[in-house]
């Protein structure tokens, strides 16, 4: 059984050295465990941090793609390095690595595809109350989006069986967080949770500069993925909401005309047909997105197999280089059944200041 840990990275150099010096060489119930990051586009020394630290292999994006890009990409060269689990953790070092195994242990167990380490947003110190009220409300939404019961959904600290990695395709260009759980569950992958540890802050988020930038793009990014897979039934409701406010309006003109005093209502009868035209024109963009889905499901299923061809035939992995495993020995970590005590923010601090 072979593990690689995946982490992208934009311009990391700083927080890297922190986030490898925690990462596992061993991990209980695997046989390998291998890092792989994905460096999207940096213009800094993260390259050569990753090489110094004895990273097994990096994808090595030629611009920067964003972090859903750089997601997908590291999933498929997982697949084709022969990952049987692969765990998908963040570059400034926000998650506790010594978790992996509490991550993992669903997936060995048979029970699970995708494990989603969920945070317990209330208990980061950091998170402002509003914050902590806004995550909570996203993921509820995420929730009910995609049917399943995952708590923390913006959380990026996950693992993947080669299953759930193979059926994931990623179209999003801002965040793979939400659309995976929703995609997942669409698709009946076995989803599960367990709660992890986060550590101190190294840096502020570069995803969401403010936090109402934080609500619109996680509000849109709902919108969008939801739509795409259930087009019929949010084009369908905004065309009930919009034909029965028609109706309300046409329901006045009509009391008015009954009074006789249809006369100086007629807006409402020109409102009311506008109305009555956009609920059509929003049912018919239901019924085209619907069939569309199809098509996309259909392509989904083709991509998959694609894949799986690919993996047969041995194809390498797209902007691969070799990392440098014969330093890796420098920074060994083991977790799981043989680890020892953790060693927590000491590492941490020792390992910023290199």
């Amino acid at each position: 059984m072979k593990l690689i840990i995946q982490i992208p990275c934009y311009n990391e150099e700083d927080a890297l050295p922190v986030t490898l010096r925690a990462l596992p060489r061993a991990v209980a119930g695997f046989d390998e465990v291998e890092w792989l990051i994905i460096d999207d586009g940096s213009v800094d020394r993260t390259i050569e941090v990753a090489r110094e630290f004895g990273v097994d292999h990096i994808v090595r994006l030629t611009n920067n793609k964003g972090l859903a890009a750089g997601f997908q990409a590291g999933l498929d060269a997982g697949l084709k390095l022969g990952a049987d689990v692969i765990v998908n953790t963040d570059a400034d070092n926000q998650y506790n690595a010594d978790d992996i195994p509490k991550l993992t242990e669903p997936i060995l167990r048979g029970t699970a595809d995708m494990v989603v380490g969920d945070r317990q947003v209330e208990t980061i110190e950091h998170f402002s109350p509003l914050k902590v009220r806004l995550q909570r409300l996203g993921s509820w939404v995420v929730r009910q989006a995609s049917s399943t019961d995952v708590p923390d959904t913006t959380s990026g600290f996950r693992a993947y069986n080669r299953e759930a990695a193979l059926q994931l395709v990623v179209v999003s260009k801002f965040t793979y967080t939400l659309e995976t759980i929703i995609q997942a569950g669409k698709q009946l992958v076995a989803t599960d949770h367990v709660p992890i540890r986060t550590n101190e802050k190294l840096r502020e988020s570069r995803l969401f500069p403010s936090m109402g930038a934080y609500v619109r793009r996680n509000s849109v990014s709902i919108f969008r993925i939801y739509a795409q897979y259930e087009p019929l039934k949010v084009f369908m409701t905004a065309a009930a909401i919009v034909g029965i406010l028609a109706a309300a309006v046409w329901t006045r003109f009509f009391v008015a005309w009954v009074q006789d005093d249809g006369a100086g209502h007629v807006q409402s009868l020109i409102l009311g047909a506008v109305l009555f035209n956009a609920a059509v024109v929003l049912g018919a963009i239901g019924v085209l997105g619907d069939l569309l889905a199809a098509q996309r499901s259909l392509t989904q299923r083709i991509f998959e197999r694609v894949r799986r061809v690919e993996l047969q035939v041995g194809v390498k992995p797209s902007h691969y280089e070799p990392g440098n495993p014969s330093a890796k020995n420098t920074y060994k970590k083991t977790t799981g059944a043989d680890a020892g005590p953790a060693t927590g923010k000491t590492q941490e601090h020792e390992a910023i200041k290199l």
